[in-house]
């Protein structure tokens, strides 16, 4: 979620929040299947990716904001939990995702994502925003970009993770409420790891969540929407126009939510908080 800097220029030259939408758009990542071989994959895999350090890291550090949204600890982290979150990932960089199931699959790749994701912020923290990250002056793609594991030879960037593999192979929506950019307007990091078992049970329980949070769907007392930048940036993930958004939306919301939808089929405005999820920014 989990684009480029870039933008940011273009915008303060727009200074118009549909403008600014299609802007956005236009950077965003195709879903295509960049690495072939990672779409392989056997209902007969049998390896199991043990996630216990992941799990405890996630239930140290990840904490419930007073306004519902998850937040890490950054600053709490010790140095020994740090590597041995490196060492997490180092571990994930050594299988091979073809021994694993696609529901494995699925989760090994979230969990690679949001551990490196958080890895990458604690290298560089403290900060306000991921997209502070930059390799020098000139450099507008951010951190997405930047070749940051290797796995099963191929060395990868959180765009390859996102975009040309798991977007790329799985075709499911659901995945943009599990993916974590480490920023207030995302959805909420998990605070237990994806697992092959569970993980259309968590994939939902995410969507439902971030759905039914104001950063991701509001309705005015005038009926008008606003919905999270996400649903924008990857309009087509959800569906071909802005209805089809709306009857994504309202699959998953609440019976409030749902009935301020019905019969709606345009989004007024759309909003992202790129601040970091720190839970150190005990003024928000």
């Amino acid at each position: 979620m989990r684009f480029f800097s870039l933008i940011v220029v273009v915008i303060a030259i727009t200074g118009c929040a549909s403008a600014q939408t299609a802007i956005e758009r236009r950077f965003i990542p195709d879903a295509d299947l960049a690495f072939p071989a990672f779409a392989a994959i056997s209902e007969t895999a049998g390896h199991k990716v043990d996630n216990a350090p992941w799990a405890a890291f996630l239930e140290e550090y990840v904490l419930t904001g007073a306004d519902g949204v998850a937040l890490v600890d950054y600053g709490a982290v010790s140095e020994a939990d740090a590597d041995a979150l490196d060492a997490y990932v180092a571990m994930l960089e050594g299988i091979d995702p073809a021994s694993l199931s696609s529901d494995d699959q699925l989760a090994f790749w979230i969990n690679l994502y949001n551990a490196v994701t958080v890895a990458l912020i604690l290298d560089e923290y403290p900060l306000k925003s991921i997209r502070s990250i930059k390799s020098g002056p000139f450099d507008f793609a951010g951190p997405w970009n930047d070749k940051r594991v290797q796995v099963a030879g191929e060395a990868l960037s959180l765009n390859d993770i996102e975009h040309g593999v798991i977007r790329a192979v799985y075709r499911e929506p659901r995945i943009h409420y599990a993916v974590n950019c480490a920023s207030i307007g995302c959805p909420d990091l998990r605070a237990e790891p994806y697992e092959g078992e569970t993980i259309d049970a968590a994939l939902t329980e995410q969507t439902r969540r971030y759905i039914n949070h104001p950063r991701g769907v509001s309705v005015d007392e005038r009926g008008r929407i606003t919905a999270s930048r996400i649903f924008a940036w990857y309009r087509e993930d959800f569906g071909a126009t802005e209805a089809d958004v709306i009857a994504h939306i309202a699959q998953y919301a609440e019976p409030t939510l749902a009935a301020t939808l019905s019969g709606k089929t345009k989004i007024r405005r759309y909003e992202y908080d790129w601040a970091l999820n720190d839970a150190a920014a005990t003024t928000r």
